[in-house]
């Protein structure tokens, strides 16, 4: 469909008009009487931040808390996607806060289980990630990637005989050849 030149004037017109109504609204806002807010008292000597009436510190503080840089996102690829790329900046605490919101989209998921046990094994949370890995086994105890995942983090926690079987298990079942030979380089390295 092309648009005639009578759209793009009105819509140009339309713009201006807008612009204008949106600074004469906000032009009262910004130039009324300020009064001082501080988050902190002034040092001796330095003059508090000037804000308008209208916000108090309950406000600034909010605003510049850190739970408003990541806005909420409520798409499970979005969440996916963002929990990926926290992992591999090594942003675990991140990573992990992503992996468990997914698992409220995808219970059943053994791949997200897989992700958050490796996650919180990275974060120290070695015993919280084994419970992990193994909810996401029970779920799904074909899932050649999760038994390499939990053989790793037992090796790595010295539970030899926990990380033998389930490396065994690795190299038993599912198709993925590099998973398999990842599981059998880490038995091969096993006391």
């Amino acid at each position: 469909m092309v648009l005639n030149s009578k759209f793009w004037i009105s819509f140009a017109v339309f713009q201006v008009v807008f612009g204008f109504a949106v600074f004469a609204i906000t032009r009262d806002y910004y130039t009324q009487d300020t009064g001082t807010v501080s988050a902190h008292p002034p040092t001796i000597g330095q003059s508090a931040p000037v804000w308008p009436n209208r916000i108090t510190e309950t406000e600034i503080a909010r605003l510049s808390s850190p739970a408003l840089s990541e806005p909420t996102i409520q798409d499970p690829y979005q969440i996916s996607r963002r929990a990926n790329e926290f992992f591999a900046n090594r942003q675990y605490e991140k990573a992990a806060e992503m992996y468990e919101r997914l698992l409220a989209f995808s219970p059943n998921d053994a791949e997200i289980y897989n992700n958050l046990g490796l996650t919180l094994h990275y974060l120290g949370r070695s015993t919280e990630a084994l419970g992990k890995l193994n909810e996401g086994i029970a779920i799904d105890p074909e899932h050649q990637r999760i038994w390499l995942t939990l053989g790793y983090v037992n090796s790595q926690l010295g539970n030899t005989e926990q990380a033998r079987t389930a490396l065994t298990t690795a190299t038993q079942i599912g198709s993925d050849e590099s998973i398999r030979q990842s599981a059998t380089k880490m038995l091969e390295g096993l006391p």
